[in-house]
């Protein structure tokens, strides 16, 4: 479905990679690792960079935006203010000729209508996107996409600015809804549990270049580097020495077999969200940090003693 070979992302490789056919990649990286770029350069935005992006088997290198079938959805709230939520969703199907006889017409109302039931803005039709909130506008741009019906859709953060839990509730309802309309997805991110809820793969960004895909449970278990092993991690890993990697996930305060990894610690501070509680340590001279479940009873200056499964133990 979607295939880039040799693509110049800007950094020191090519970037190279087969995307399946009607499968969500997840591609994780932090700021400037080249999601962007590699959005952009998919949908036909930027002038054509060295490499070569085919869809279906052709290339679309030299294509215009308008020529690819790749849809969008920018962080972003992007919506014509003047414009109906009706008329916003029905954009891409009226610029590419539907809806000009009555037939027509009928099919595209139809298309529109369940769009905006299946994202839960169907009472919203004939508002203005100013009348909305941000959940909701970002849900007409979701369906503006969807209703492009594109062979491809490129989601650049597009959750990023909503709120924790509206950003949870949209999430979990992205991946149905992409799905069953089957486009390949890339959905572009820097937060790790991403790749968890929505992936059905995760490719690694770093630098402009290519550190690792797979499976989120392959990548996470089996990283390639330090570097990858700290992108699918959240807090990132800790250190021991220069080879081993411990994820704070994987430390608790009390051991669960004889041959668990103990270390000594100092909690600098301690921050809980209820549900969790982060310890922040210095373990041999390097700040650690300990993500526990529940509410851990641990006050700042204490000294307490980290265990970890040595199955858990990350060896690059």
């Amino acid at each position: 479905m979607l295939n880039i070979r040799a693509l110049d992302l800007g950094g020191p490789h090519a970037f190279s990679h087969h995307f399946a056919e009607g499968a969500i990649t997840v591609v994780l990286g932090r700021n400037n690792a080249g999601k962007t770029r590699l959005a952009r350069a998919v949908a036909g935005l930027d002038p054509s960079p060295p490499g070569t992006v085919f869809i279906n088997g052709a290339d679309v290198s030299t294509l215009s935006a308008r020529r690819r079938r790749v849809g969008l959805v920018y962080q972003a709230f992007v919506n014509y203010p003047n414009w109906s939520v009706f008329d916003n969703i029905a954009s891409p199907m009226k610029a590419a000729g539907m809806g000009r006889d009555r037939d027509d017409g009928i099919e595209m109302a139809r298309t529109v209508e369940a769009l905006a039931g299946r994202l839960q803005i169907g009472d919203l039709l004939d508002r203005l996107p100013e009348a909305l909130s941000g959940g909701q506008q970002q849900r007409v741009a979701i369906a503006r996409a969807l209703a492009q019906q594109g062979d491809v859709l490129v989601m650049d953060e597009p959750l990023v600015n909503l709120d924790y839990k509206l950003r949870e509730e949209l999430s979990l309802q992205l991946r149905e809804i992409v799905q069953s309309d089957g486009p390949t997805v890339l959905y572009l991110t820097s937060d790790p549990k991403d790749a968890f809820t929505l992936g059905d793969e995760v490719l690694l960004l770093q630098d402009r270049a290519k550190l690792q895909s797979g499976t989120p449970l392959e990548v996470y278990n089996a990283p390639v580097s330090a570097a990858a092993a700290d992108l699918m991690s959240d807090p990132g890993v800790n250190r021991l020495g220069e080879q081993t990697l411990v994820r704070p996930e994987h430390l608790r305060l009390a051991p669960l077999a004889d041959g668990d990894a103990v270390f000594e610690a100092k909690v600098n501070s301690v921050e809980t969200s209820g549900a969790e509680t982060f310890l922040h340590c210095r373990v041999g001279g390097v700040d650690w940090v300990a993500r526990l479940p529940g509410m851990a009873d641990v006050k700042a200056g204490a000294r307490v003693r980290l265990y970890v499964a040595e199955d858990d133990l990350i060896q690059i």
